[in-house]
């Protein structure tokens, strides 16, 4: 059977729109496509393959543990779901873990416990959830209406309600919503897809004090920040600040679907026995996969090299804006980059997405005006240096217009 790219347009639903390149194999950060063209690889999945393509730590974890047991129902627990468990109570501020599949069904489960929380400790009066802006929190009908794009929301009928949303970095606008009836604020340590957003420290601690004073959870989605991908193994951990409630996705996995939810024993005893539950949370195949990952994020010269990496790229985008000047700044913290361009090329972003993938380099976009950059962890530096220069000649090939 011949795979073609219009073979996507006759058997799938169609609410993506792929570009026409199938990639079929990769190793580390290069990746090749039906026509054997190589690419290298800055978008790691949208901040999923944190350790780049087949790393052999994932190969063999996956191999062994496929070799052993696939998959039980939660009638029964299995011994790669309590080491993975045990490994984030010990990386982390918490004591107790849930998984799912998903950074969407880790976020779902997180605003659930905090109204149930709120209900079981405060009453029912103390429902509201704020959120920002700009923020994504994943697609089910609860995330997606938290998040702060009421594009990805709207069209669906009747909302879940008591949903609020502030401004990010503005404390003013948080401290205008919150109230003794708020059961959690949710928020990213940096804004992923809203632009590639640093939090101002003032505002991070800001929102923790208020969350204190009226009694609210705080809740931080690292579905994207987590697992090294800042240079820490969570963001929270260089931000001052400690979260009630953790998500963790994407990297967690390595590229092998995982979610997981983080909490305190005090909170997590309100979803008791019952309360939520997921058919594949804690599958074997992914806890073996997802330890595997930690086992190697985790390791000191893993962390620096992200700092290591994160300059390199500034370096090499500085360089080429001096250049063509077409960015107004480059932002993010480590390997989760945004090169935002300028009134000159506003709205341009998927442009050069599309340039840099005549050129053989595989980017991501935060929106219209921002160029996104995820790659993997362990990226090698020559791999950065000559990205690079197939991404300037991109570049170059838009001012040309």
């Amino acid at each position: 059977m011949q795979v073609t790219r219009e073979l996507f347009d006759e058997v799938m639903v169609p609410n993506y729109a792929p570009s026409a390149i199938i990639p079929v194999r990769g190793q580390g950060s290069r990746v090749w496509d039906q026509n054997d063209k190589e690419y290298i690889d800055f978008a790691g999945g949208i901040a999923v393959n944190c350790l780049g393509h087949c790393h052999p730590a994932l190969v063999q974890a996956l191999t062994e543990q496929g070799q052993k047991l696939w998959h039980l129902s939660n009638v029964m627990t299995n011994e790669p779901a309590l080491r993975l468990a045990k490994k984030l109570t010990e990386l982390t501020f918490a004591d107790k873990i849930y998984f799912a599949n998903s950074g969407a069904e880790a976020n779902e489960a997180a605003l659930k416990l905090a109204r149930r929380w709120a209900l079981d400790v405060h009453g029912q009066h103390k429902s509201q959830i704020i959120s920002f802006t700009k923020s994504f929190h994943g697609r089910t009908f609860f995330t997606v209406t938290v998040g702060g794009q009421a594009a990805y929301s709207d069209g669906f009928g009747p909302k879940p309600g008591d949903i609020a949303h502030a401004d990010y970095n503005d404390l003013a606008s948080v401290e205008a919503l919150i109230s003794d009836n708020t059961c959690a604020v949710m928020l990213e340590p940096l804004q992923g897809e809203g632009g590639i957003i640093s939090p101002d420290a003032d505002f991070i601690k800001g929102v923790r004090a208020l969350c204190d004073k009226h009694n609210a959870l705080m809740i931080f989605d690292e579905v994207q920040t987590g697992v090294g991908r800042t240079g820490a193994m969570y963001a929270y951990q260089d931000l001052g600040v400690t979260p009630d409630i953790l998500t963790s996705a994407k990297a967690l996995g390595g590229g092998f679907p995982i979610g997981a939810m983080l909490t305190t024993t005090e909170i997590a005893k309100h979803l008791k026995v019952g309360t939520h539950g997921s058919t594949y949370g804690g599958n074997p195949l992914a806890c073996a996969v997802a330890e595997a990952v930690l086992n190697v994020v985790g390791d000191r010269d893993v962390l620096a090299g992200v700092t290591e990496r994160e300059q390199l790229f500034r370096n090499g985008l500085e360089r080429i804006n001096a250049k063509y000047n077409v960015f107004a700044e480059i932002r993010g913290k480590g390997l989760l980059l945004g090169a935002a361009l300028n009134d000159t090329y506003k709205g341009q972003a998927k442009a050069l997405l599309n340039a840099a993938a005549e050129q053989g380099l595989m980017c991501l976009i935060a929106g219209a005006d921002v160029v996104r950059f995820t790659p993997s962890l362990v990226i090698p530096l020559q791999d950065i240096e000559q990205g690079l220069v197939r991404f300037e000649q991109a570049v170059a090939h838009l001012v040309k217009g």
